[in-house]
């Protein structure tokens, strides 16, 4: 059966996809807000966090931001099936400040990270805005980098 049909190419679903991405690695807060819905679901697969709506995403992603103020995302490859985008992207950043966990944070270590992850991202097309965010990558990865685990 074929994808439904959309309201925007697929040039510009990749760039809705990509928007709080990009504004997240600047961390203008604003422009973050400005690419998603304000009932949007972010699950943090590796993590297992899930937050829906604005100010708990929004929480969820200073958190990350706290812990890796560098932090931002390169993008490697954008695949589009109807409104939805998956995204291949290499994350990268130091860990200067705590990192919230499910036990407690880990306080900073000065190291720097980097790790691959895929972001299956669902667009409201009516808006052009990120209504579901799926990020999938290895948290073992991350810890093992940070010097926590072997």
């Amino acid at each position: 059966m074929p994808a439904p049909a959309t309201l925007l190419s697929p040039t510009q679903l990749i760039d809705a996809a990509k928007a709080p991405l990009r504004a997240y690695g600047r961390k203008d807060w604003d422009a973050v807000k400005a690419s998603i819905t304000p009932d949007i679901v972010y699950d943090e697969v590796a993590s297992h966090r899930k937050a829906q709506g604005l100010d708990l995403v929004m929480a969820l992603w200073r958190g990350w931001a706290t812990a890796f103020p560098d932090s931002e995302a390169t993008f490697h490859s954008a695949l589009v099936s109807g409104n939805t985008v998956v995204l291949e992207v290499t994350w990268k950043g130091t860990h200067t400040g705590p990192m919230e966990m499910p036990k407690g944070p880990i306080a900073a270590t000065g190291k720097r990270i980097e790790f691959r992850a895929c972001n299956v991202v669902e667009i409201a097309v009516e808006k052009g805005k990120v209504k579901l965010q799926r990020q999938y990558f290895d948290m073992g990865t991350i810890l093992q980098q940070l010097g926590v685990t072997s």
